[in-house]
Parts: structure tokens; C-alpha cells; sequence
């Protein structure tokens, strides 16, 4: 079924404008790039070719707060205001157009007071519900622009594929405007989703850290699980590299959701959020969500006993603290906070596991939640079984390679720079 798929889309390919590239390829564009170039984003290409994919579209947009421009004015004000184009919709995910929306929220439909636009909730829709929605606003061209963490349970990428699937079913025209993965693109790291765990916080087998922008995780949609192929424009960016974390891009830092303030918060991320699947604290309600990890009766054991790991490229500090919201709030309790002091050497999910591991041995009150949502956030129940069953972090660790290969070697054919 893969091979067939994949023999369509290479026959289907075609050239396209220097500053997209078109998903009807398998084919791995070049970039030629250097990177002494300053980085533009997709939407700064977009805008400097005058907006020539939009043009003759009614265009609605996907976005969120961190849909801005350099100097920080949101794109869909920009876009707005140009006669270039033509926007008359925008959509917004979980926390909203605006982000005024905590987690497993959303903003609702209302119209945009700052342009007069309406505003369409695409939170927790899919398939021909979104599809109808796309329908109902009139567009012929869905647009996505919205910054990604690089983790799979990060919900803008299913966001991202609901829209890609319902643009599809509407027969609308999807374009994805790319940004940086904040912690590069180096590599894919975790395991993999296996279907059956299938959720919105993941809806396809990716690996947990994907190591993709958006663009190259919208070709892999369209060429590995989507029903059949939308059609699809992908505009890219220039001057960057895979091997660049967020400070390299000059890009300033909006936060994509509430709990994640800054792009350090993205650099753990992907690890330190499995704490959601436990009775720990994961760090929310203070201001260094999911680098601060604890719970009621854990002292500095815990940091002793992570440290003993000796986890590639970070360490672990004692501390304390007391959540204003969530799990625990407004208690004094312990834990550790993660200090990651080489970033090339850094694994945030084996750090992730490690962490896992190590509470579970100092702790006494450790549990997993009742409906084992650590399950759909590793993508399967083996991570929890294995640590249950006392496994060690190189144990848990070694039990994913298999599947995260088989994942690499989907993944590179869809990767689009150096």
C-alpha cells in the first residue's frame, strides 16, 4: 500500500516557485541555502513574492498568537490589510486565535475584533465536521501557519492533519507556510505510536520527538496516512539548518500555549511531559512548566538518584515549589528541576524516561493515572509495563530502536533542508 502511494506521488510531481515546494513529490527537494543566511519563515517568503500562491483565492487561515511577523505583528493583520489577498476566515485551534484559551480549551466562533473576521473553532473537530466548517466559511484555500514544539503529543500537528484531511473532503486547496522546529531537526527520538493508542495527541505512528518542521510533517501526512492526497503547497523557509535551535532563527519567542513560555521550555518538552501521565507535578502553575517536576514527600533523593545516571548533556537540582494551578497547587512541594547544559548531547525523551524511572525507585506514593494516559502519550503501554516491571532507563530505551528505525526510514525521504 506504501510503495503504490508513494509511486503515485512521484509520478504526480511538479516543478514549483523558489519559494514553495508542492507535496505531489516523494522526491527530497534541494536547498541550497547557506547558513549565513538570515532565516525567513514561510510567511515572509509568502509576502515577498506578493502573495503569488493566494493570488485570485479566498483564503482562510489556521493560526494562532505565534503567527507573527519578526516584529511581532500577527500575520493575519498583515494579510489583512494587504490587497494582495484575499482573507475573509480564520481558524483556531486549542487555546484559541488569540490564545486566551487554557488547555483543552478553545475559543468558540465569534468575529475578530481587530479585523472584523470570523473566527471558526477548529478544537477537537475532524473529518467532515471540520470539513463542513471549511465549507460553511466560504474559502477555497486553507492556509496553516502556526509554531510547533517538536513533539508528538503537541496537538497543533494533528491540527495539522485534521485540517489537511478536512480541507481534502471539502476539495480546498491547503498550504503550509514552515517555521523552525524550536529543537532542531537533527533527529527523531522515542518510540513510536502504535494505532491502537491512537488519540489527538496522536493520531499517526511519528516518533515521540519527530525532529520535522510542519511542512515536512504535512508531506509526510499527505504521502503516508492521509485517505488519499489534498492538494498541497508547501512554502518553505530559507536560511535555516537542521542542526539550529530557536536562538539561531532571530525569530522573537511567542508562547504557543500557555504552559510553554519559552523555547527552553520546547528543549525538554518533548521528555518531561510524560509527568502528565503520573501523579507528579509536571510544572504547571509555575514559571518553569515541565523543567520543574515534583510532588508532596519527595526530597533530594530524587535529584541524587537522577544525577547518579550521570543522562547525557544535563543535570538535575533539588528543589522546591508550589504550583498556583493544577496538580497540588498552592502546596509546598519537591522534586527537581532539569538543567540541560549541552544541548547537542541532550535526549529529552531517554531524560524523560530516566526521570520516570528514578521517581518511582525514591518514591513510595508514585503512580501512573488510573486511565493510563501514559499509554497515548509513549503510544503504546510497553513504557509502563517495563518500568513497572522494574526496567532499567537503557532497558525502556533499548525496546523502542526497531520501531524508531522503521520511522527514520519514512521520515527522510520527506525532509526538505540541510
Amino acid at each position: 500500500m506504501r510503495l503504490s502511494r508513494r509511486a503515485l506521488l512521484t509520478a504526480a510531481a511538479t516543478a514549483t516557485a523558489a519559494f514553495a515546494a508542492t507535496h505531489t513529490t516523494r522526491t527530497t527537494p534541494t536547498t541550497t541555502t547557506s547558513h549565513a543566511d538570515p532565516l525567513r519563515t514561510g510567511f515572509e517568503q509568502l509576502q515577498a513574492s506578493g502573495y503569488a500562491a493566494l493570488r485570485g483565492r479566498r483564503v482562510g487561515v489556521v493560526t494562532n498568537p505565534t503567527g507573527v511577523t519578526r516584529d511581532v505583528r500577527h500575520i493575519v493583520d498583515v494579510m489583512h490589510a494587504d490587497p494582495h489577498v484575499e482573507l475573509t476566515a480564520v481558524f483556531g485551534p486549542e487555546h484559541g486565535f488569540r490564545g486566551t484559551a487554557q488547555a483543552g480549551g478553545s475559543e468558540g466562533r465569534y468575529d475578530d475584533p481587530a479585523t472584523g473576521l470570523p473566527v471558526y473553532d477548529t478544537y477537537l473537530k475532524s473529518g467532515k465536521p471540520l470539513a463542513d466548517v471549511f465549507t460553511a466559511s466560504g474559502v477555497d484555500t486553507v492556509v496553516f501557519d502556526i509554531q510547533d514544539v517538536g513533539a508528538r503529543f503537541y496537538t497543533y500537528i494533528w491540527t495539522l492533519y485534521d485540517c489537511m484531511e478536512a480541507a481534502r473532503l471539502a476539495g480546498k486547496r491547503f498550504v503550509v507556510l514552515d517555521r523552525p522546529n524550536p529543537v532542531t531537526g537533527r533527529a527523531a527520538q522515542g518510540p513510536v505510536l502504535h494505532k491502537e493508542f491512537a488519540t489527538f495527541v496522536g493520531r499517526q505512528p511519528i516518533a515521540q520527538a519527530h525532529g520535522m518542521t510542519v511542512a515536512e510533517l504535512a508531506r509526510l501526512f499527505n504521502g503516508e496516512f492521509l485517505a488519499a492526497p489534498v492538494e498541497l503547497t508547501t512554502v518553505l523557509m530559507s536560511g535555516w539548518k537542521r542542526s539550529d535551535f530557536y536562538d539561531a532563527s532571530g525569530l522573537p519567542w511567542v508562547p504557543p500555549s500557555p504552559n510553554m513560555p519559552t523555547a527552553d521550555t520546547a528543549l525538554v518538552y518533548s521528555g518531561t511531559c510524560l509527568f502528565e501521565g503520573t501523579n507528579l507535578s509536571e510544572g504547571r502553575g509555575t514559571t518553569r512548566p515541565f523543567e520543574l517536576l515534583g510532588a508532596e514527600d519527595i526530597d533530594g533523593r530524587w535529584a541524587l538518584e537522577a544525577n547518579q545516571l550521570k543522562v547525557p548533556g544535563v543535570r538535575f537540582r533539588e528543589a522546591y515549589f508550589a504550583p498556583t494551578f493544577s496538580k497540588f497547587q498552592g502546596k509546598t512541594i519537591g522534586g527537581v528541576q532539569i538543567h540541560v547544559h549541552d544541548r547537542a548531547a541532550y535526549d529529552p525523551v531517554r531524560t524523560g524516561i530516566a526521570l520516570l524511572v528514578t521517581a518511582k525507585k525514591v518514591w513510595s506514593g508514585f503512580a501512573w493515572r488510573s486511565d493510563h494516559w501514559i499509554d497515548k502519550l509513549t503510544g503504546s503501554a510497553k513504557v509502563r509495563t517495563m518500568i513497572d516491571a522494574g526496567a532499567t532507563t537503557d532497558e525502556v530505551v533499548a525496546a523502542w530502536q526497531d520501531e524508531l528505525k522503521a520511522f527514520q526510514k519514512i521520515r527522510k525521504d520527506y525532509l526538505l533542508y540541510g
